[in-house]
């Protein structure tokens, strides 16, 4: 058993019976799950749009190298600089030179996952620079020295109570503050920080090929402003963000607002098409674009989970799955959380340190009812699962157990064999532990179907 696996154990017995973490992320969730029903309306035949959308992001996956040659093409010829960073150690490193280049002392961010899979505030900060998250989710996890809880919300874990007690503690300010005062307080104290930056460091929802444009999307203006005013600009991206036209955004961006946040569309749509050009008064005077791999064509290799890479950072899996609901965002500890981060993580990071997320699942569905993009993320789940033991990561117990379940299960007579009463034994010494100090072990009945069916229809069924 792996220190990471353990470490999953034991977070997760914790989490799961603190009832006031429960009680927020019910909260939470629940608040989303009523403004989802109220942002589907929108749609008169919700299932075709996901299917349109899911047939797009399949045709890019197959002719991801022609797509991708297409975006950087049109993006270069736009002013932008692409920056291909085959891992994550190697994104960082250009970002650096990028920033040190221009002698950047102060970043602003915006909200960005991928930046958050290659810890890139860690780096700056030792690298002497300093950055702010502008997102007032990702600013108040930050000053909290956290990390995202959330793919969408990531201060979802704290409670408006919690957030007053911290910014009194940080900055002084009232510990009965209201989320408003709190909003304005941050709005002011971010201001200048935008006005004063270097570089703005922003992601990308999509990358537009036949324009060579970056999507952005975001309900504050903070993105806005964080590309916009500093003089560099730097976007960073997974190689699988790719739309093949401009024209596709009226398909993505209200699935992806509707499914993220219950909206019909999000406040804030941007399109950067490079840097200021020519005639223009505002915008970076340099764009750059650092397409990241970091595992994702290991993870193109697999015929089946290969799907996973459709995903558009919705959250609607995590805020449907009963385990996040039960053991939280931190208790994965990984970037990516939930039925989409225990697909993508083994591919991504290693199978076998984190093959247990997989099967941390109870299988039920519901992330692939609710996913826009139509990613059977159940069915991958298994597929990581099997995987895993074809590549000898099952324990070996557990091999030996599927040994002996195998030979017991092709032959009748060793199924009948000494009738409930042993097997009930069997299954305590056994299976006991592994079935958890909580879960009362099912019981054998004293004859089994098939005793049954030879008494009551007095015939004797064929081994």
């Amino acid at each position: 058993m792996s220190e990471l696996y353990k470490k999953f154990l034991k977070d997760s017995e914790r989490v799961a019976f603190d009832k006031n973490h429960r009680k927020k992320i019910n909260f939470n969730i629940g608040k989303y799950d009523a403004a989802v029903i109220n942002g589907k309306r929108q749609y008169r035949d919700l299932e075709l749009a996901k299917n349109r959308a899911a047939y797009i992001k399949h045709k890019v996956l197959e002719n991801l190298d022609k797509y991708l040659n297409e975006f950087e093409t049109n993006f270069e010829r736009n002013g932008g600089h692409i920056i291909w960073a085959p891992t994550a150690e190697d994104a960082v490193k250009e970002i650096v030179n990028v920033l040190q280049k221009y002698a950047v002392k102060l970043v602003v961010k915006s909200k960005s996952m991928i930046t958050e899979e290659l810890e890139l505030n860690h780096a700056l900060e030792k690298a002497g620079i300093e950055s702010v998250e502008t997102d007032l989710g990702e600013y108040i996890v930050q000053i909290a020295n956290e990390k995202p809880y959330h793919i969408v919300t990531p201060a979802m874990h704290k409670s408006k109570e919690e957030v007053a007690e911290l910014f009194s503690e940080k900055f002084g300010i009232p510990q009965n503050s209201t989320p408003e005062q709190i909003t304005s307080f941050v709005r002011e104290k971010l201001k200048e920080k935008f006005i004063t930056a270097d570089a703005g460091i922003t992601g990308a929802n999509f990358l537009i090929a036949d324009t060579g444009s970056v999507a952005l999307t975001e309900n504050e203006g903070n993105g806005v402003l964080t590309y916009s005013l500093p003089k560099i600009h730097i976007a960073v991206a997974g190689i699988e963000k790719i739309i093949p036209s401009i024209r596709d955004l009226d398909l993505f961006w209200p699935l992806l607002a509707t499914h993220g946040t219950g909206q019909n569309m999000t406040v804030y749509n941007s399109i950067i098409s490079g840097p200021r050009q020519n005639g223009e008064i505002d915008g970076p005077l340099e764009m750059y674009l650092v397409l990241l791999n970091n595992g994702r064509t290991e993870l193109l290799r697999h015929k089946e989970q290969r799907r996973s890479l459709s995903c558009i950072r919705c959250g609607a899996c995590l805020n449907a799955c009963p385990v996040y609901k039960n053991i939280g965002g931190y208790t994965y500890n990984t970037t990516y959380t939930g039925p989409i981060g225990a697909v993508i993580t083994p591919h991504l990071q290693g199978m076998k340190e984190y093959k247990h997320l997989s099967f941390a699942s109870s299988l039920c569905g519901k992330c692939t009812e609710v996913c826009p993009v139509k990613i059977n993320l159940h069915e991958l789940l298994l597929a990581n699962r099997q995987e895993s033991v074809k590549l000898g990561y099952a324990a070996a117990s557990e091999r030996s157990m599927q040994k002996w379940a195998k030979k017991i299960l092709k032959k009748r007579k060793m199924m009948d064999f000494s009738g409930g009463k042993m097997k009930n034994i069997a299954l305590k010494i056994f299976l006991k532990k592994a079935w958890g100090p909580r879960r009362t072990l099912p019981v054998f009945a004293p004859k089994s179907f098939n005793k049954l069916w030879e008494e009551q229809r007095g015939e004797k069924k064929k081994p």
